[in-house]
């Protein structure tokens, strides 16, 4: 039997990179997975064709995760199509690096909307199918940068270290009702959003990380999968690291 077979997944921010991977290998393991993206573009059309030649259950849905009226619809909606919601992984995210000194307001409200309030969104919105079939998994992407810091991401950094404290409230409030809430913070990551960086940053990066290279969206895959599957069931309120050893 597959590790989560039976079980619904909702992927946030899931049509390319790391939440592309996510849908993918919970979907290898009998997940049924809904995912969302800002657009229902060529990228969610191939990666929906991609998730039901697998032989599972598997809709796109476009969604602004830092809209909660939005969110809400979608949730309802993916609710009546699957029947319930088992496993939410937050994963929607953007950057908007600069020096804090040269950071706008709308710099800063564009990042902490769309990495940390989508991720309140969508656990206040999905844990109520949780709560009536009493159990879930919710797993939040963090960052590195979201438990050290980082020169030039203040936004960013913030985001993510919000999603921390969030994620701990969660575990804490929720557990009683057998959900458990966990995040990842994953470090240098090989992603569209990596390879713009120019090429003396990556090596910078690269240079600083004890396994020498940076990780792969597999790489952060294969963690959600722990987490979301019964082989993490009495792990809660956790931040793991996914970063080759540069954050420890």
């Amino acid at each position: 039997m597959k590790l989560l077979e039976g079980k619904t997944a909702l992927i946030t921010g899931a049509a390319r990179g790391i939440g592309k991977a996510i849908s993918l290998k919970l979907a290898d393991e009998g997940a049924d997975v809904a995912f969302t993206d800002l657009n229902y573009d060529e990228n969610a059309r191939a990666l929906e064709e991609e998730l039901l030649a697998k032989g599972v259950k598997a809709k796109a849905y476009a969604s602004d995760a830092s809209d909660f009226a939005d969110t809400e619809k979608v949730v309802n909606q993916i609710i009546e199509y699957f029947g319930k919601i088992d496993i939410l992984v937050n994963n929607a995210g953007i950057t908007k690096d600069t020096l804090l000194m040269r950071m706008t307001e709308e710099q800063w409200d564009a990042v902490i909307k769309i990495n940390l309030k989508s991720v309140f969104n969508f656990t206040k919105a999905a844990m109520k199918s949780m709560m009536k079939t009493k159990g879930g998994s919710i797993i939040n992407l963090s960052s590195v940068v979201g438990v050290g810091g980082n020169a030039g991401q203040a936004n960013y950094s913030a985001s993510k270290a919000g999603i921390i404290g969030f994620t701990k409230s969660v575990a804490r409030e929720l557990g009683s009702r057998n959900i458990r809430c966990n995040a990842v913070a994953p470090g240098f990551i090989q992603t569209e959003m990596t390879a713009r960086l120019p090429q003396e940053v990556r090596d910078e990066w690269i240079s600083k990380i004890p396994l020498k290279r940076g990780g792969t969206p597999e790489d952060v895959a294969n963690v959600i999968l722990f987490l979301a599957s019964d082989l993490s069931s009495y792990v809660s309120g956790q931040v793991i690291n996914i970063c080759g050893g540069m954050q420890t």
